[in-house]
């Protein structure tokens, strides 16, 4: 976004929407204004309960919503990201209005409905940035036109090669609630969010996990679920875990980080457990090793600081105290060299407007 907002070519007008506008999530809207973007409007498409059927109908509220917004503020490019059924509707609203679409990171392969996401979200796209030489291949052999990627590699590695040094421990310490987390020592940093495919199974998923982590012992920093269905099921249990177990010496509960803390964390950790797609990107951009838990992200492509394990308390346990052991793994550049937004930005501005698509393949028998 700072690289597309420096140009001179484009005015950037950014559309803020799913939990960043909910006031339990922090309004995370704000920090977006508060890095000097123009946030044009707050869209409100998150419908209360995180089931199947609530998801579904977020996503229909998403694509009313954004239509209007479209219809309104009528952007010559519609640049979208990832695998999340927010974007997903605002795609499919621009889509059929006749807006030009630019697709960040399709053509991966991860699990969840959210793989499923992100392959519609390709299609619907007339240009791509995937994170990926592999991707990039996908995507063709998908029918995508070669001459639509733009540029590959994530832009996420951009934030991760600027940051400072160090974690300020006020990051861990300062909200949330449990035990005091000592970062210069050994720590561990969870994530575990529902899988929408196993709806029904997170409540003992989760308690595996916790079993494992309560084993370990190490002081460790767990972050609350995301929005998607099955996700009261994982809080109600970590809040029944947190009454009847003693964790005050090892756990602490955060609702949310901003981004570059984040990063700072995973950068700093000695180990992340769970299933987010962070932990396959972005912690090995700085070597952490990882325990990815489950089906959530299989598939995806991943590099040699992940061992992938079932959702098993033995295998979850055994898995980190080898990864600890471990230690630090080399950096990848997978996912990205710390330099890709420049190259999207500069890509965008060679972007020729198009509106059918037609298979790559089929049209070279045209």
């Amino acid at each position: 976004m700072r690289a597309v907002a420096d140009r001179p070519e484009f005015e950037l007008e950014v559309v803020c929407s799913g939990t960043m506008v909910l006031e339990r999530f922090d309004h995370t809207v704000d920090m977006v204004r508060a890095d000097g973007f123009n946030v044009v409007s707050e869209v409100f498409m998150e419908l209360e309960g995180s089931t199947p059927t609530t998801m579904a109908k977020s996503l229909g509220f998403s694509v009313i919503e954004f239509a209007t917004q479209f219809q309104q503020l009528k952007p010559d490019i519609v640049l979208m990201i990832g695998d999340r059924y927010e974007a997903l509707g605002a795609l499919l609203a621009a889509a059929y209005m006749n807006l030009l679409l630019v697709h960040v990171q399709g053509g991966e392969v991860s699990g969840s409905i959210d793989e499923s996401a992100r392959h519609a979200m390709s299609k619907f796209s007339h240009y791509h940035c995937p994170s990926t030489d592999r991707a990039a291949e996908y995507l063709i052999r998908m029918g995508e036109r070669p001459d639509t990627i733009l540029a590959v590699g994530c832009p996420s590695s951009d934030i991760a090669a600027e940051l400072s040094p160090g974690l300020d421990p006020a990051v861990v310490n300062s909200h949330g609630s449990g035990a005091s987390i000592d970062v210069d020592e050994p720590w561990l940093l969870v994530v575990f969010h529902p899988a929408t495919t196993e709806y029904g199974d997170e409540s003992d998923q989760i308690r595996q996990l916790l079993e494992a982590l309560k084993r370990v012992g190490l002081p460790t920093v767990m972050l609350w679920p995301n929005i998607d269905a099955g996700s009261n099921h994982i809080s109600k249990a970590i809040r029944t875990f947190v009454n009847t177990e003693d964790t005050g010496g090892w756990l602490r509960i955060i609702t949310h980080v901003v981004p570059d803390n984040y990063l700072r964390m995973l950068r700093s950790a000695s180990c992340c457990i769970g299933n987010s797609s962070s932990f396959v990107r972005d912690a090995g951009y700085f070597g952490t090793p990882v325990v990815l838990v489950g089906s959530r992200q299989d598939g995806r492509e991943r590099d040699a600081h992940v061992t992938r394990v079932d959702v098993e308390a033995d295998l979850v346990e055994t898995t980190i105290r080898a990864q600890v052991d471990h230690g630090r793994y080399a950096p990848s550049t997978l996912y990205g060299d710390g330099k890709v937004a420049a190259r999207v930005a500069e890509a965008l501005t060679t972007v020729e407007p198009y509106v059918q698509k037609r298979l790559h393949y089929v049209s070279e028998e045209l």
